[in-house]
């Protein structure tokens, strides 16, 4: 498992190197997912349930109708930790 230490900077800029789709907003991970519905992006959000779950490491995220925002940081730390990263790594194993 990663640790909750706080990443520097560079850290977080090499990690974001490897994450498609997400980029830092407000000093957190984050990224917005489009689909073609409700029903599918309700879907999505409980396959990310269960990434949360198995981490022990809770998303800030909403829903609109088609559109899921994650928002991804340790909040114990006051910052983006390398469990926020395999959080976003995992998230995108889900081939979104």
């Amino acid at each position: 498992m990663p640790e909750r230490k706080r990443l520097s900077g560079d850290e977080i800029s090499a990690a974001l190197a490897g994450l498609k789709g997400w980029s830092l907003a407000g000093g957190k991970l984050h990224r917005e997912f489009k689909f073609a519905d409700f029903v599918t992006a309700f879907g999505f959000m409980s396959s990310v349930a269960l990434i949360a779950e198995g981490l022990n490491h809770h998303p800030d995220w909403s829903n609109v109708y088609n559109r899921v925002i994650i928002d991804l940081e340790t909040h114990s730390e006051g910052g983006i930790t390398g469990f926020d990263v395999e959080f976003a790594t995992r998230v995108n194993k889900l081939g979104v």
